[in-house]
């Protein structure tokens, strides 16, 4: 993943700038004032930063900033989790108006400055020249380390929130015992109420259907025997007389066939009446009357109705609510069982203590070897003698990040005592260490892109020029881009822009152009020596490319 292309509209002092971005390590440079950092303001902007009016150049309504990166697997895993895009070239585009009001486009389709600063995570590395603010924070220090030890801190938070929420039901349910035990007093009774009934799903309509028939048994018997008459035990039953006319009908078949059709409808209504009189009879054996279970019926259905009425519940629902009531009380049996919830907090802080455990060993092992790479690098950056040190000191508590508090301790120079980093005095001597742990730690990240603003600030002569091989190195496998005013590290790279201003109608705008062969002596010579160039200082600027193999 590299930048490939940026392109600025209004843009602070820019009117508009598209430029494009190669490999390696690439320097802006320009005079004081000139804008150098105006790109990098403008990369932050795109990746996520804090959206300002400030940023649209004086006189327009809006800014736009756009900027091409090459996608690699990791950014296109994401583009598909979050919804984008996937193509093999990234395209960021942020604007800003006048009424502070920003929108975002991640591959042409809209996105949130989070969505923004999330991906920009993965695309760029900035260290700006107070990037040695950062290594007085715990959790910044902490990361370092970690990154270095090739650890993160995910399993070990996860498995501390598990341990801290079962911590926390432990003490809850200490202080709640009480009313714990009288909340599971008060479910078991109403449970043992509605178990009493034992309601099944359905039972409510089938004990009102069997009651009404029951209720009804008389006048359903005289109604099926009365039928019984009509159909087959009277002489004039209709069974009779559709029989009578059948035998009419066969006895004339041979004179009008038409008579057989009629005589096939009245077979098959013989059939039936025979069919209902046959059921008639089975319904009035099986059927009698039967107070006792009508009782018990009254019974039952009172008994529904009563706990329904007690609990203002659909007589239907109990069998729902006893399900429900049982399952409760199988919770608050659950957290009244102060045993089981203590064996739950030791098993969660045993995984926690595994897992943090794995955390301090990598930090003990890897920390010497992150103090002594930061050693050698102070070394060559004026800092002779210096030393760092990584301090692990046992927390007050236990955190998701693990048991130790992570600090680095620095000593200036031969001699003298390792101090907490943000006690150091010299400002100078902070910006040399940020960039000793810049250059030692940029090698770790997953970033392809590593940008530098001014951080070889309060920096000259030789550790100047060994500012620029690192940054020279470092460019050899990533992409490098570093804001400078030292010629030494201008001379080390492989590409150089340089930024100027122009005035024109009362109106100063910014432009970056890229120089090469004669005008990046003439570059190099103005800031060795200033605006008038003479023999010697270009001479001087020729030594430094030639010295660097530039």
């Amino acid at each position: 993943m590299s930048l490939k292309r940026i392109v600025l509209r209004d843009f602070v002092i820019v009117d508009e700038l598209d430029l494009e971005f190669a490999q390696a390590f690439t320097v802006l440079t320009g005079e004081t004032g000139a804008g150098k950092s105006i790109l990098i303001d403008a990369l932050q902007l795109v990746t996520g930063g804090r959206a300002d009016v400030n940023v649209i150049r004086e006189g327009a309504t809006r800014t736009e900033v756009c900027a091409e990166f090459d996608a690699t697997d990791t950014v296109l895993c994401w583009l598909s989790e979050q919804g984008f895009y996937q193509e093999a070239t990234l395209l960021l585009r942020r604007t800003v108006d006048n009424l502070g009001k920003s929108r975002a486009w991640i591959n042409a389709s809209p996105a949130t400055a989070t969505q923004l600063r999330a991906l920009g995570e993965q695309l760029l590395d900035i260290h700006g020249q107070h990037a040695w603010q950062s290594l007085t924070r715990a959790d910044a220090v902490r990361a370092l380390l970690d990154a270095y030890a090739q650890v993160t801190t995910t399993a070990t938070s996860h498995a501390w929130h598990q341990w801290r929420s079962a911590q926390d039901q432990l003490t809850r349910a200490r202080a709640a015992q009480s009313s714990l035990l009288n909340e599971r007093e008060r479910m078991n009774w109403q449970v043992s109420e509605l178990e009493k009934l034992r309601p099944v799903a359905g039972e409510w309509a089938q004990l009102n259907e069997d009651h009404t028939r029951l209720a009804n048994a008389q006048d359903l018997m005289e109604a099926a025997q009365t039928a019984l008459q009509l159909l087959d035990e009277d002489d004039n039953s209709a069974r009779s007389r559709v029989g009578c006319a059948l035998d009419l009908l066969q006895k004339q078949e041979h004179i009008e066939p038409y008579f057989r059709g009629l005589e096939d409808v009245l077979s098959s209504s013989m059939a039936q009446l025979d069919d209902v009189v046959h059921s008639l009879h089975s319904y009035l054996r099986k059927t009698e009357l039967d107070p006792q279970r009508l009782a018990e019926l009254d019974d039952r259905l009172s008994l529904w109705m009563s706990l329904a009425r007690r609990y203002k519940r659909a007589p239907q629902e109990l069998p729902t609510l006893l399900e429900q009531w049982r399952t409760e009380l199988a919770e608050l049996d659950a957290s009244a069982d102060l045993q089981k919830l203590e064996q739950a907090q030791e098993a969660t802080w045993q995984a926690y203590a595994q897992q943090a455990g794995l955390l301090t060993r990598a930090r003990k092992a890897s920390a010497p070897n992150l103090a002594q790479t930061i050693t050698q690098a102070m070394q060559g950056l004026g800092m002779q003698g210096g030393q760092f040190e990584v301090s692990l000191n046992t927390a007050a508590e236990p955190m998701q990040s693990g048991l130790e508090e992570v600090g680095f301790l620095v000593a200036g120079h031969t001699g003298s005592t390792p101090r907490p980093i943000g006690k150091v005095a010299s400002g100078g001597e902070l910006s040399r260490i940020a960039l000793a742990i810049a250059v030692t730690t940029s090698q770790l990240g997953s970033t392809q892109t590593l940008i530098f603003d001014e951080v070889d600030a309060g920096v000259g002569g030789a550790v100047a020029e060994t500012v620029g091989r690192l940054m020279r190195q470092l460019g050899m496998d990533r992409q490098v881009l570093a804001v400078t005013h030292l010629p030494q590290v201008a001379a080390c790279a492989d590409h150089h822009l340089v930024v100027h201003k122009k005035t024109q109608d009362m109106r100063t705008t910014s432009q970056v152009h890229e120089v090469i062969g004669e005008q990046r002596v003439q570059e190099l010579g103005r800031m060795l020596g200033g605006e008038r160039l003479m023999d010697s200082t270009l001479a001087h600027a020729r030594d430094l490319l030639y010295t660097q193999g530039s």
